[in-house]
């Protein structure tokens, strides 16, 4: 699939400060249109309608955590094969392991850079491009 660019990220943060900072990372630096979700809950129902390129998922929140989410994403076959990543401060390597075993392709450490968070991003989609 070459050529093919990272436009669109469903981004699921439960708190609203870390949603400004990678708003203005990925939009603003990045130039990438971001659907942004507070809750497993809310990514579900709005993740298929939004078409996103990439799944951008916390790890920790209340309610469905992001492996939770991830799984229940999955379900849905126009997001079935789309590339996630994980955002998180939990990176032992057994933890990165186990995202990696549920599906991701790659983890994100927080705290993360917004000066290089869209470079980040976009390494890790065209290394999954490149993987496929």
């Amino acid at each position: 699939m070459p050529g093919q660019v990272l436009q669109r990220i469903l981004y699921v943060e439960d708190e609203p400060d870390i949603q400004a900072v990678v708003r203005l990372a990925l939009e603003n630096i990045g130039g990438y249109t971001l659907e942004i979700c507070s809750s497993g809950q809310e990514a579900i129902a709005r993740g298929e309608a939004f078409k996103p390129d990439m799944l951008l998922l916390d790890v920790m929140m209340p309610g469905l955590d992001g492996p939770t989410t991830l799984k229940e994403l999955r379900k849905k076959p126009s997001l079935a094969d789309k590339p996630a990543v994980f955002m998180t401060a939990k990176v032992q390597p057994q933890e990165v392991a186990h995202y990696k075993e549920i599906g991701a392709v790659d983890v994100i450490v927080k705290p993360f850079d917004p000066t290089t968070l869209s470079d980040d991003v976009n390494r890790i989609y065209q290394k999954w491009l490149e993987s496929r």
